[in-house]
């Protein structure tokens, strides 16, 4: 995948968003969290999955989605993602 491609999505870029702030969460949590709906987010979440960026743990039925740490583009990803947070935040001395 084309970092475009990642990028290109508002979906996908506010999942990442999501799981670098949150860590993990059920696919029910990051639709909600996200504003989309279930089968948008499951479609996003597998794209993302399988380019290695995140990954999932089950229990029982339940699938429960974080950053895939051992990936350093996904690692980068999340880096990348905290620092934008950290610095995005309005300064209060802009006069």
């Amino acid at each position: 995948m084309a970092i475009e491609e990642v990028f290109s999505s508002k979906g996908r870029v506010k999942i990442l968003r999501i799981l670098a702030e949150i860590g993990e969460l059920n696919i029910s949590e990051v639709a909600r969290r996200a504003g989309l709906n279930y089968t948008t987010t499951n479609q996003h979440l597998l794209v993302l999955e399988n380019h290695g960026l995140v990954r999932h743990k089950k229990f029982g039925r339940i699938r429960i989605f974080r950053f895939d740490e051992e990936n350093p583009r996904a690692r980068m990803i999340k880096k990348l993602i905290e620092f934008w947070e950290q610095t995005n935040k309005p300064e209060s001395n802009h006069e």
